[in-house]
C-alpha cells in the first residue's frame, strides 16, 4: 500500500536559521488558522523557556492540509546540545528539509543533522532561507551546500536534491534565486513531488515504533510514533516490546488515538500505515518501544543515539537556607523527577552518585543540562549542582577525551585575541575564511577547555561574536590546562549584606550580591581577580561613635553587582564549589562551608 495522500517530513537546520518561522508560514498558508484568527510568531516554540530564549528545545509535530494531501511536519531543535531530539524523530519521516541561512551558510549543526539523515537514506530538499537579508550571499552558499554534500559522500540522487530559495518571515519561496516568490506553494509542491509517500502492508499485523513520549494529567503517558505496518484501532489489544531489551513483551489496550491536525490533535477511531499518531493506554511506554499485534511480536530497531559527553552531580541542598524556597527538596523527589525526564530525553543518562543523596546526570553539553536544571527549578525543585565534567573513554589502553569542532564568526579586529585564547586552551586551528565583512575561524578543541570560555569570548568580541560548537569525536588526552584564572570572595559569617560591608569588600573584586541579600558562611559573594580565594565579611556594620553626621551611610557609593544567570554560574564555578538552585534564587557556595574545615582540607590536598 502506498499512501499518496500523505507525506512525512522533518525540518532540520543549525540554530537560528529559521526553521520555526518557516513552519509558521506553512501553517498560515496551509489553512491551520481560521480567518481573522490571532497568530503568534514561532507558534511551535510552545514552552516558556523556548519563548524566552528564542530557541527550539523539543521536537514537535504538526500537520498541514495542502489540496487533497496531508503533510506531517516535524520542527526540530537546531542547537547541538539537543541533537538527540533530531536523531530520534528521523525514523518517523520519509524525507527532510535542510534549511541553510543565506548569509551564514552551512554551520556545524547543519553538517551533523544532514549526516544523520543521509545515514538513514532520506531524501533531502535544500532550502536557502533568509534570502531577503541585506548580507545574503546566495551563490556562495549554494556552492558550500554542494561541497558539504560531496564531503558527506552523498549519492548521485542526493546531489541532485531540489534547491529552493525562501524567506520564512515573508512566507515566500521560489525555485530560482533571481525570481521573487509570492507564497510557499513552490515548497509545498516540492514536498509532495519529491518526498516519497509512506509505504507498507495495511493488512499485515500491526507494527508501530514509538519515537516520542508525551504526558497528560488525565490519561497518563502518551506515545507518539509512525505506523510502519498494519492498522491501529481504539480498544485494540497490543504487545509492547523493545529491540534492545530482553524483557518479555507486555500486554496493553489502546484507549484513544489522536492524529495531528494543524496546531491541535483530533481524535480518531483508527489509523493505518504511514500515519503519525498519539495513543494512550500503554503504561510505562518509552522511546524506542515497538507496539505490535499480540499474535506477531516483531520489535523494530531504534536509531542509535549518540552518547553524552558531559556530566554533572545533582545533590540534595544542604546549605543553611535549605528548604526555605523549594517545594521538592528530598533525594526521593529529585530521583523521581530525573527518572521522568529519562522517559522523554533519549540523550540523557542518570546514575547513582558517590553518596546516597547525589546523582550523576550526563548529557550532551552545558546547555542541555542547564535547561533541565532550569525546568526543575521552575517546577519547585531545590538542589545543588557541581561543575560540569567531561566523560573520558579508554581506547586501546589510552585515555581519550571528547573534542569539539568550534566555529566562530568574529569582526576582524577581534581575530587575534580569540585565536590567542583558543590556542592557550589547547585548540587546534582547522580553517579560516571570510564571510562578508566578518571572519569565520574553525578550531578543534577539547570539550573541557571550552568550559567557562563563552562569557570571556563575548567580552573579547564586545558582544558581536557568534560561537557554535559540535561534538567531533574522541582523541587522546591533550594534557592539563588551566581554564580559570580568578578566585572567589567567600562570606565569613551568616547574616544580611550591608552597604558598609559591601563598600569595604568591593575593592577586592566584582560583587555578585547587593545590599540586604541574605548570605551564609561559605557562600560565594564575588570574584577575586587573583587566582586565590579570599574570605570577606559583607555583613559588617559600622561601629557607632559619639560623633554622628546626618547621611553618612548614604555617602557610600556601591558598584552595581554582577548577577549571574544559571549558565554563567555553571561556567564560573570551580571543582570545590557548588551552585545552590532554588525556585527563587541561584547562589554559589563552597562544598565545605566552614572556613576552618575548608582551609584544613585545602592544606591536606596541597600536601598530598
Amino acid at each position: 500500500m502506498i499512501r499518496e495522500d500523505l507525506r512525512n517530513v522533518a525540518i532540520i537546520a543549525h540554530v537560528d536559521h529559521g526553521k520555526t518561522t518557516l513552519v509558521d508560514g506553512m501553517l498560515q498558508q496551509g489553512g491551520a488558522y481560521h480567518e481573522n484568527q490571532a497568530t503568534t510568531d514561532r507558534v511551535m516554540d510552545s514552552n516558556d523557556l523556548e519563548k524566552e530564549r528564542g530557541i527550539t528545545i523539543l521536537a514537535k509535530n504538526t500537520a498541514i492540509r495542502y489540496g487533497d494531501k496531508k503533510i506531517n511536519v516535524i520542527d526540530t531543535p537546531g542547537h547541538a546540545d539537543f541533537g538527540g531530539e533530531v536523531e530520534r524523530i528521523l525514523k518517523m519521516v520519509n524525507g527532510v528539509i535542510l534549511l541553510v541561512d543565506a548569509a551564514e551558510g552551512p554551520m556545524p549543526q547543519t553538517r551533523f543533522v544532514l549526516q544523520k539523515a543521509m545515514e538513514i537514506g532520506h531524501r533531502i530538499i535544500v532550502v536557502v532561507n533568509k534570502i531577503d537579508r541585506p548580507d545574503a550571499r546566495i551563490q556562495e552558499v549554494i556552492d558550500e551546500v554542494l561541497e558539504l554534500l560531496i564531503d558527506l559522500n552523498a549519492t548521485d540522487d542526493q546531489l541532485d536534491s531540489p534547491m529552493l530559495f525562501c524567506s520564512g518571515r515573508s512566507g515566500t519561496a521560489s525555485l530560482s534565486p533571481d525570481v521573487e516568490g509570492k507564497d510557499l506553494i513552490p515548497l509545498l509542491d516540492t514536498i509532495v513531488d519529491y518526498i516519497p509517500a509512506p509505504e507498507g502492508e495495511e493488512d499485515e499485523p500491526l507494527q508501530l515504533l514509538v519515537s516520542s513520549v508525551d504526558y497528560s494529567d488525565y490519561v497518563g503517558k502518551i506515545g507518539v510514533g509512525r505506523i510502519e505496518r498494519g492498522t491501529l484501532r481504539v480498544g485494540q489489544e497490543v504487545s509492547v516490546c523493545n529491540y534492545h531489551s530482553n524483557e518479555k513483551p507486555r500486554r496493553a489496550k489502546i484507549i484513544s488515538i489522536y492524529q495531528f491536525d494543524g496546531l491541535s490533535r483530533s481524535a480518531t477511531q483508527s489509523a493505518t500505515v504511514g500515519d503519525i499518531v498519539c495513543f494512550s493506554g500503554v503504561e510505562e511506554v518509552s522511546i524506542g518501544d515497538t507496539i505490535c499485534a499480540t499474535d506477531c511480536v516483531e520489535p523494530l530497531e531504534f536509531v542509535k543515539v549518540s552518547e553524552p559527553t558531559m556530566e554533572m552531580t545533582f545533590q540534595v541542598n544542604d546549605s543553611p537556607f535549605a528548604g526555605q524556597e523549594g517545594k521538592f527538596v528530598t533525594s526521593r523527589q529529585i530521583r523521581a523527577r530525573l527518572e521522568k525526564e529519562l522517559l522523554k530525553d533519549v540523550s540523557l543518562r542518570v546514575s547513582d552518585g558517590e553518596t546516597t543523596d547525589s546523582f550523576k546526570v550526563a548529557g550532551r553539553g552545558e546547555m542541555h543540562l542547564s535547561i533541565l536544571i532550569e525546568n526543575m527549578r521552575r517546577e519547585g525543585y531545590e538542589l545543588c549542582c557541581s561543575t560540569p565534567r567531561v566523560l573520558y573513554k579508554e581506547i586501546d589502553g589510552i585515555l581519550h577525551e571528547p573534542m569539539e569542532r568550534v566555529s566562530i564568526d568574529v569582526p576582524e579586529e577581534s581575530e587575534g585575541t580569540v585565536m590567542q585564547k583558543l590556542g592557550a586552551r589547547k585548540g587546534e586551528f582547522v580553517d579560516m575564511s571570510k564571510v562578508g565583512t566578518r571572519t569565520r575561524i574553525e578550531y578543534l578543541i577539547p570539550s573541557r577547555c571550552l568550559l567557562g570560555y563563552r562569557s570571556e569570548f563575548m567580552t573579547d568580541t564586545k558582544g558581536e561574536g557568534v560561537l557554535n560548537t559540535l561534538f567531533d569525536g574522541y582523541q587522546p588526552f591533550k594534557g592539563d590546562v588551566v581554564t580559570r584564572f580568578t578566585g572567589s570572595l567567600i562570606a565569613s559569617e551568616t547574616g544580611e549584606a550591608t552597604s558598609y560591608g559591601l563598600f569595604n569588600t568591593q575593592d577586592r573584586g566584582a560583587m555578585f550580591i547587593g545590599v540586604q541579600t541574605p548570605v551564609y558562611e561559605g557562600m560565594i559573594v564575588g570574584e577575586c581577580p587573583k587566582q586565590e580565594d579570599i574570605v570577606v565579611n559583607v555583613c559588617k556594620k559600622k561601629h557607632l561613635t559619639a560623633v554622628r553626621s546626618k547621611g553618612a551611610d548614604e555617602a557610600l557609593i556601591l558598584v552595581p553587582p554582577r548577577i549571574l544567570s544559571l549558565e554563567q554560574a555553571i561556567e564560573y564555578i570551580a571543582d570545590d564549589e557548588l551552585i545552590e538552585v532554588t525556585p527563587k534564587s541561584i547562589r554559589l557556595r563552597k562544598r565545605i562551608l566552614n572556613t576552618e574545615l575548608r582551609l584544613k582540607a585545602q592544606a591536606k590536598l596541597n600536601k598530598a
